[in-house]
């Protein structure tokens, strides 16, 4: 028997949802990329989903970067991350009687650097972070004709609100692992720079700056499924076993 993806309706927004065959000890909340695509259907991910036991909940958040900023497109009175804070973490325990901090938090390319920015502002909440492709840089997009531009007045003010911003030097997620592309022009130098933020903090992570697997695509994307979610597993095992 495996586990089965549905479609649910949280809030009054879809979220594509997995519930695994067992009974599941932690949950993980996926954000998708701009490109919209979750992770229903998605064998590589699914077969490790299965394997560690993890309901997913993967949101469909339009292109609002998940950000604390009103975006049309999504909802034109609540941003994105209130409803994953108000409406989606209280699901978990609602389907399957998962509450933070068991609960894993892990996106790709925009969800990616929308998963770091979430944790680092709320690192009691989200103790457990992965990101793959992570789109930090994602201020570059300002002017182009894009969500971003209703969102913020300007480029600095988007700026300031992305992920590395975020970071307290002494209030942080305790398992953090992100890895990006080589061949990922577009963000490769922002991940580059948040390594580098990290380290002068003194702030223990993983990173992945060096497999090649197809740039910034699901060749990519997919070849990291393992490796991400083995880690985000081992860390929410190693996480409540502190708590106990």
């Amino acid at each position: 028997m495996s586990g089965t993806w549905s479609q649910q309706m949280i809030h009054g927004k879809a979220a594509d949802v997995f519930d695994p065959a067992g009974k599941p000890s932690f949950g993980l909340l996926h954000l998708h990329g701009v490109g919209l695509e979750t992770l229903v259907g998605n064998e590589p991910y699914t077969r490790w989903l299965e394997e560690f036991q993890l309901a997913c909940v993967c949101p469909h958040g339009q292109r609002s970067w998940w950000t604390d900023r009103i975006c049309q497109e999504f909802d034109p009175d609540l941003s994105a991350e209130r409803y994953l804070l108000d409406h989606v973490v209280p699901y978990f325990a609602e389907r399957w009687g998962i509450q933070p901090p068991r609960i894993g938090l892990q996106g790709i390319s925009m969800g990616g650097q929308g998963a770091l920015r979430l944790a680092f502002k709320y690192p009691q909440l989200f103790p457990v972070v992965a990101a793959v492709s992570p789109a930090i840089e994602y201020h570059e997009w300002y002017g182009e004709g894009t969500p971003i531009d209703e969102m913020y007045p300007s480029k600095e003010h988007c700026r300031q609100d992305t992920a590395i911003m975020h970071i307290h030097p002494s209030q942080f997620p305790p398992h953090i692992f992100y890895c990006v592309d080589p061949d990922d022009w577009s963000w490769y130098r922002g991940a580059d720079r948040l390594h580098e933020k990290l380290n002068a903090l003194g702030i223990q992570h993983e990173v992945d700056l060096s497999t090649r697997a197809g740039g910034h695509s699901w060749d990519y994307f997919n070849a990291m499924a393992e490796r991400v979610e083995r880690f985000v597993y081992d860390a929410l095992v190693a996480e409540s076993r502190r708590l106990l």
